[in-house]
């Protein structure tokens, strides 16, 4: 019986880049804080929410956890050499206050900021009224 050859395989090399100026998407809902950073063209290169950072159930939707959530993203596009990004927030959550706080305690210059919010115009018609006895 022939033994089966083992294959040994090199890990794969990170590649590096330096991406001095990026966007930061943060959506903020009423339960979790969701941030991605991407580069100029839209790739993204560093994401996060209040779960991954560790917290969970009603934790998540706390002002503390969406803090803790952007501090980590932040730090990641510093490994990329950021120092510069367009914010774009959208959703009504606690994350929503806390941004441009931790941009500017990071000494990320931001030169834009849009609000991405979605605003029904006139969409579907709005639940029946709640009646009280």
């Amino acid at each position: 019986m022939a033994k089966a050859k083992r294959k040994t395989t090199r890990p794969k090399k990170k590649i590096t880049h330096s991406v001095p100026k990026g966007r930061l998407y943060v959506t903020a809902t009423f339960n979790n804080t969701l941030v991605s950073i991407t580069d100029e063209n839209g790739n993204v290169l560093a994401w996060t929410s209040a779960g991954e950072s560790g917290f969970s159930g009603s934790r998540k939707s706390t002002p503390y956890a969406a803090t803790i959530t952007l501090e980590n993203a932040i730090n990641k596009a510093k490994t990329f050499g950021m120092n510069e990004m367009e914010v774009f927030i959208k959703g009504p959550g606690p994350g929503r206050d806390v941004t441009l706080r931790v941009l500017k305690a990071q000494g990320i210059k931001v030169s834009l900021l849009a609000d991405m919010t979605p605003v029904p115009h006139n969409g579907t018609r709005p639940r029946k009224a709640k009646h009280n006895k």
